[in-house]
């Protein structure tokens, strides 16, 4: 299994030939590597509606024929704009195949912003388990600390926790240090950070601090991989 990581909270996890893609925003992100038109992708998966994870949905899952994977109320915002997609929400699992992905909630708000600047609602945040080759991933999506993530880690063995740490808009690096020890996870990816100034944050020093934990961390740069 590969993880891709395309900058802010987008990754990419490759399984066999096949692969999902969480929350694109590529054609938005000045640091990207990878070009949208480049992507290819078996499925789409979507944690919430803010700009900065939905961005490159349709064109992502159009070019693909891919479907998009969110919540009903996000699904069906995609599927009026032609896009196909299956819509889902917390506590339900979709099996795509190749691999399984369970919805799970996370403490943030969503919503959708139109072409006039109107915000409408964007169905609830969520985050994604993904379980596929026997391993589990656990991608919080945009979140602040909750203790539900002690339960996370009792109900599953977490192979890699990708987890926020820009602060300002989600947890930042010391909570995001307290969620690594209650899910268990072997490992942690750290996103959501350094894209924008308020979501700066030295991700060198997240990764030693969990090392200090006894977590094995991994700062990737953009387009960088990380086997499982």
């Amino acid at each position: 299994m590969k993880i891709i990581y395309h900058g802010h909270s987008c990754v990419q996890i490759e399984v066999n030939g096949k692969s999902l893609i969480i929350d694109p925003f590529i054609s938005g992100n000045s640091a990207a590597v990878t070009k949208v038109e480049d992507i290819k992708t078996d499925a789409v998966l979507l944690t919430h509606a803010h700009g900065d994870h939905i961005l490159d949905a349709a064109p992502i899952a159009e070019r693909n024929s891919a479907p998009i994977v969110a919540t009903v109320e996000l699904a069906s915002y995609f599927e009026g704009k032609g896009a196909k997609t299956i819509g889902m929400n917390i506590g339900g699992t979709v099996d795509l195949g190749f691999a399984k992905a369970t919805m799970i909630h996370a403490f943030h708000t969503s919503s959708i912003t139109l072409e006039d600047g109107q915000r409408i609602y964007g169905g609830t945040p969520t985050g994604f388990i993904i379980e596929a080759e026997g391993r589990t991933i656990l991608h919080a999506g945009d979140t602040g600390l909750f203790s539900d993530l002690k339960m996370f880690g009792e109900l599953y063995e977490i192979d890699l926790a990708i987890l926020p740490i820009g602060g300002h808009f989600t947890m930042g690096p010391e909570h995001a240090l307290l969620a690594a020890k209650w899910l268990g996870a072997k490992s942690v990816l750290p996103v959501h950070y350094n894209t924008f100034p308020p979501i700066r944050q030295d991700a060198g020093a997240f990764v030693q601090a969990l090392e200090d934990a006894g977590i094995r961390g991994a700062a990737l740069a953009y387009g960088e991989t990380l086997e499982l």
